[in-house]
């Protein structure tokens, strides 16, 4: 069994990504995993860097940081599950802030004679479920930024060899009850086999 940090990224309590939230918070927890549900609308992360974030980005953080609660609890997960919804072809905002402001030097990298080393290697599974408006056609044409970086950004960061899998729900703009349910599934299997 595993800690794992779920980081949830929709305003609306009652959004088809929120059951997504739920299932899979629901199905880790019945497998026995630890779960950290850091929901980050719930909690009201601020996603903008400061000025003073900016200025000392390469500066070694400690305890009175803004975002040091999130870098312990980034620090302390074994794996990590992206649930969020695709807007305009990239994360929400609050998502990308996080990325921002969490995945500092010295916490999921550092650099050595300039040159980027990955250090969050205490994360051995990344799993991502997201739900797009748009067709896989329209992502692929626009070059899917969002599976992109979870794929390849991501995976390059946690531990080397680790699990990767992204879920996608597309063309949400023309679902029925039937595509949605049959995705709930599909992440429900994924969660149980995590």
């Amino acid at each position: 069994m595993m800690n794992v940090l779920v980081l949830f990224a929709h305003p609306v309590e009652t959004s088809f990504n929120a059951e997504l939230h739920r299932t899979i918070v629901e199905r880790l927890s019945a497998a026995g995993h630890a779960i950290d549900d850091c929901d980050l609308y719930a909690e009201d992360f601020d996603p903008r860097m400061t000025r003073a974030e900016r200025l000392g980005y390469h500066d070694q953080r400690g305890p009175e940081d803004a975002v040091a609660g999130y870098v312990e609890r980034l620090r302390k997960a074994e794996a990590l599950v992206l649930s969020f919804p695709v807007w305009n072809y990239g994360y929400p905002a609050i998502l990308k802030g996080f990325f921002d402001r969490v995945f500092l030097p010295g916490v999921s990298f550092k650099l050595i004679d300039g040159k980027v080393q990955p250090t969050l290697h205490n994360i051995r599974k990344l799993a991502a479920v997201t739900t797009y408006g748009g067709s896989r056609f329209r992502a692929m044409l626009m070059g899917d930024p969002p599976r992109k970086i979870v794929k390849r950004m991501l995976r390059a960061t946690i531990r080397p060899g680790a699990s990767v899998s992204y879920l996608a729900h597309y063309s949400m703009n023309l679902s029925t009850d039937e595509t949605r349910k049959a995705f709930v599934a599909r992440v429900a299997a994924s969660m149980d086999q995590f």
